[in-house]
């Protein structure tokens, strides 16, 4: 079997990550992942890229998180892909298959409603799962659910306690709509928000598309946290 984390967070991009992506990737190597999906927190969700800044410049440095993994990924065997954390307001979603240069080219994504953004994502080829969809927090004002608009929903989020509802509750909202279903585990740092969770296959991902088909087919075995 082959182990990816599918949402994971870096400290150049992320506000609330504190270990740099090569140091996420020597963790994972080291725990026997076979590959990672970098899913950066974007400019509407807590990210730690300047806001102040000209577009072209805040995406080359919210890219580097990815860049940095890919290079160490590289060099100690690793393999990682690109994705993103769209966010609105108590809801996030992960975005897989589209790159820097998309990015670079549509300036104006922070300004477009959520199902918009989602739409256009989705034909651009995207692969778009809605994390932690019932995650219930004091500063969460409300949240949105799309179940229309998302290709998957991500139903073990193993930052999550076990005896929390929040994946209970996004499991049975999956079969509500009978929507495929994965899981991630939306690691901050290599010690104490690492969680373990992710997916395993039974053959290797070469790209996103390889991840997308999976969860589609229902071939993957989902992971909880590991403590």
């Amino acid at each position: 079997m082959y182990k990816y984390e599918t949402h994971m967070h870096t400290m150049e991009a992320s506000a609330c990550s504190n270990s740099p992506a090569a140091e996420m990737a020597e963790k994972y190597k080291s725990e026997g992942y076979d590959g990672i999906f970098i899913t950066d927190h974007f400019f509407n969700g807590n990210s730690a890229v300047p806001r102040d800044l000209p577009w072209e410049e805040r995406i080359e440095l919210f890219c580097k998180g990815y860049e940095n993994a890919l290079a160490r990924g590289r060099e100690i065997g690793l393999d990682v892909f690109f994705g993103f954390e769209y966010g609105d307001g108590g809801s996030d979603f992960l975005i897989y298959g589209l790159d820097k240069n998309w990015l670079l080219e549509h300036d104006y994504i922070l300004e477009m409603e959520l199902t918009k953004f989602l739409e256009l994502a989705r034909s651009d080829g995207a692969f778009a799962v809605q994390a932690h969809p019932f995650r219930d927090y004091p500063y969460i004002r409300a949240t949105k659910h799309c179940p229309h608009f998302v290709d998957a929903i991500e139903i073990i989020n193993a930052s999550h306690p076990l005896d929390t509802p929040f994946n209970s509750h996004a499991a049975e909202f999956a079969r509500w709509y009978d929507l495929p279903v994965t899981a991630g585990s939306d690691a901050h740092n290599t010690n104490d928000r690492w969680y373990g969770g992710g997916v395993e296959s039974e053959t290797p991902f070469k790209s996103y598309k390889d991840y997308a088909e999976a969860v589609k087919s229902g071939t993957l075995k989902l992971l909880d946290r590991k403590n």
